[in-house]
């Protein structure tokens, strides 16, 4: 076992090498998305989800913590200068952002990992922790969402928390994923617009903002524009 995956970690039963993974806590619902090299699609996801819950959710945003990292991640780099440039058309701050490799402990703590391809989806699989059923691709959560009925999930506004909502939605999408297939596995994919012209991050901007809109609405029960 290597040493960054023990981050995250306690030991268990006292005896050497075995560990088991702490609880993660009950009052927050962390998010991480995961592309190549944390500069271009994850940096956009994280900040228009950090916006949208912001706008939606006002003083119980912070229970949803969301983060972002890169199979291949430039640690401590800053967003590409096309992304931060749609984000701002998006009214987005790209300020502050570095870039970091994705890491053991960002796998455990995560309760939800949305992923830009397939590749990257099978990557944090890998790693283990448990993580098959939370992790999907972006568009994938997308698909799978829009078939979930919302009065089945708790609704914060009936005093449930908001972080109890974004599990069960979790649980129902993973309840369905081997039912309701893509109709091409490409179509679950966002393609990396690294190095490409502004054009294309503007498509990869509008491709990830349209995924996270029904996605952002499922979480917390309330529609964009509220």
């Amino acid at each position: 076992m290597t040493a960054a995956s023990l981050h995250g970690a306690s030991s268990g039963l006292g005896i050497p090498g075995y560990v088991t993974v702490s609880p993660r806590p009950l009052d927050s619902f962390r998010i991480l998305f995961v592309c190549t090299g944390n500069v271009c699609r994850s940096p956009i996801a994280e900040r228009l989800t950090r916006h949208e819950l912001d706008t939606r959710l006002a003083d119980f945003a912070g229970r949803i913590v969301v983060e972002s990292a890169g199979t291949w991640g430039h640690e401590g780099a800053p967003m590409e200068a096309h992304a931060a440039t749609v984000l701002g058309e998006y009214g987005v701050g790209a300020d502050g952002f570095a870039g970091r490799e994705l890491l053991d402990e960002h796998v455990i703590d995560a309760d939800l990992v949305l992923t830009a391809t397939l590749d990257h989806r099978a990557q944090v699989i890998s790693m283990g922790h448990a993580a098959g059923l939370r992790t999907f691709t972006l568009k994938e959560f997308t698909r799978l969402v829009r078939r979930i009925d919302p009065s089945t999930l708790p609704d914060p506004r009936g005093g449930a928390e908001v972080t109890e909502r974004a599990r069960a939605l979790v649980r129902a999408a993973a309840a369905l994923r081997g039912w309701l297939l893509a109709a091409t596995p490409e179509s679950d994919e966002v393609d990396d617009p690294y190095g490409a012209p502004i054009g294309m991050f503007r498509n990869c901007g509008e491709e990830i903002f349209d995924a996270l809109d029904p996605v952002v609405t499922a979480l917390t029960g309330v529609r964009g524009g509220n």
